[in-house]
């Protein structure tokens, strides 16, 4: 968080709200998480992880859109969102809901793989939400929905409906305290992280290369002498 200057909450359960994309980009699965830390009363850091996706589901990608097939499933991008998203509802129910406006990338190609195209994006109010996939019960039971489905059409949204009741609970103990209306949501992408370490990699082995064949330049030239 701090190396990518990104605000870190560190007032008594004020939360940070971190969401990670797996670098697999799965659009099927729940393959990515949510990260919630806070200090408690005492001082002491305090933290939960939920699974979630990130990602729009494939039924909106090969739709190539929510509301209108072919305008583009939205993708939120890296970064953090400073108190964009409030307490509302969702499809009925309470959630975090958008409340200001985010620039998303937007996948035209109506295919089943997640394109991260920088020059395709967008801006606006999209109820970009967090929510969970559904009601008690689920698939297995035990509150669990298997994939993704309909679920997600960019929003990022909880596999867990338990584990999504206890997000609430924190969000509304910081509401109750602090009686701030907004949430900020930090997203960092694996795949991102991933590229970049593989494109620094790259250049520090071809750093390495230039210098072994200077000095076995040098070492010929005194060898000639």
């Amino acid at each position: 968080m701090k190396a990518k200057s990104y605000i870190l909450y560190t007032e008594p359960y004020q939360l940070n709200i971190v969401g990670v994309r797996n670098k697999n980009t799965n659009p099927i699965k729940f393959d990515d998480k949510l990260n919630v830390f806070w200090k408690d009363g005492s001082g002491k850091w305090e933290g939960r992880q939920y699974a979630i996706t990130t990602d729009p589901s494939t039924v909106y990608l090969e739709r190539g859109g929510f509301v209108t097939a072919g305008t583009g499933t939205a993708i939120l991008p890296n970064g953090q969102y400073v108190d964009t998203w409030r307490i509302g509802t969702h499809r009925g129910y309470k959630a975090l809901v958008q409340a200001k406006d985010i620039c998303v990338y937007r996948d035209y190609d109506r295919n089943a793989f997640l394109d991260f195209n920088i020059e395709d994006k967008t801006c606006g109010l999209y109820g970009i939400n967090i929510h969970r996939a559904i009601s008690g019960g689920a698939d297995d039971g035990e509150g669990n929905t298997s994939e993704i489905g309909d679920y997600s059409a960019g929003c990022q949204v909880f596999q867990n409906y338990y584990c999504f009741q206890d997000f609430l609970g924190l969000v509304e103990k910081q509401k109750g305290i602090y009686g701030n209306k907004y949430f900020t949501y930090t997203l960092f992408d694996k795949w991102l992280q991933n590229k970049f370490y593989v494109k620094r990699a790259t250049y520090g082995f071809l750093i390495l290369v230039g210098l072994a064949f200077l000095g076995y330049g040098l070492y010929l030239m005194k060898k000639t002498k």
